[in-house]
């Protein structure tokens, strides 16, 4: 099941950020949850992958892979010795893959909310935030997954765990099925991925709908809408808390992103007062 939840004032959006649960056995407060935000609320969740190849996602995705591999083995010249790596560098350089993006942080989860698209349209639809449950994901994994977590006494999987359990993309099919996916920690390659505290679902090839498998299997996800008279308030409540541009992608390019939207000038404002 999925609930939809509609956010039309801040305070709902700070009762969100804030969402934590209070572990005895440590004395913390910790959350089980991923985000992913996206700023339009009529968009799928989907991966690059279908969206590139549409229905020959499946006899591309090899291809794909082994070009990039190919082409980009002098720059990263470990890429084929696991196809979990090649899939995890594409995605960050913008390949087409069956990796989906999700990160730890709800700010970061807004960020992707109330940004990417053209400024001018910000106020004409509301953007998406989902949020799953990484212990009730992990509970749909088939048996051994489960006991490779507990014997790491862990609640991600790694590239060198996966490795372990499956060496190629057919086997993690097999394996997954339609039923279940692993959230995969990537490797801290570069600053990108830890500022943005980066996770992926792998997608297995027999899911043909995400947000079906999710309203099927689970109970825990949340898919919140928000309204469209919100996202610049808090775009700019972002902006103060530095989740930005400039912080999310370091370099040029990224602080180059910020400052464009910083100094947006929206239409119909009276600039002679």
């Amino acid at each position: 099941m999925i609930q939809t939840k509609h956010l039309v004032k801040i305070e709902e959006v700070l009762e969100l950020i804030n969402e934590q649960t209070y572990d005895s056995a440590i004395g913390r407060y910790r959350s089980s949850y991923l985000y992913r935000g996206m700023p339009n609320e009529t968009y799928y969740l989907t991966t690059s992958l279908h969206l590139n190849c549409k229905e020959k996602h499946k006899e591309l995705e090899k291809s794909i892979l082994r070009n990039f591999t190919k082409y980009a083995a002098s720059e990263e010249p470990l890429l084929d010795e696991s196809v979990w790596r090649q899939l995890i560098i594409g995605q960050h350089h913008g390949l087409p893959t069956r990796l989906q993006d999700w990160t730890y942080s709800p700010l970061i989860g807004l960020h992707f909310s109330t940004s990417g698209e053209r400024l001018a349209n910000m106020e004409m639809h509301g953007g998406i935030l989902w949020k799953i449950d990484v212990h009730e994901m992990n509970r749909l994994l088939p048996k051994r997954y489960q006991e490779s977590l507990r014997e790491e006494k862990t609640n991600l999987f790694t590239v060198e765990m996966l490795n372990e359990l499956a060496v190629d993309l057919e086997s993690y099919d097999a394996d997954m099925g339609e039923n279940s996916l692993v959230l995969l920690e990537p490797p801290s390659i570069d600053q990108r991925i830890i500022n943005q505290y980066s996770y992926f679902a792998i997608i297995p090839s027999g899911m043909r709908d995400i947000e079906q498998f999710l309203a099927d299997r689970t109970t825990h996800t949340v898919k919140y809408v928000i309204d469209k008279s919100l996202r610049w308030k808090i775009r700019d409540m972002l902006d103060r808390m530095n989740i930005n541009e400039r912080m999310i992608y370091p370099g040029l390019d990224g602080l180059s992103a910020w400052l464009k939207r910083h100094y947006y000038v929206k239409d119909g404002l009276d600039l002679k007062k």
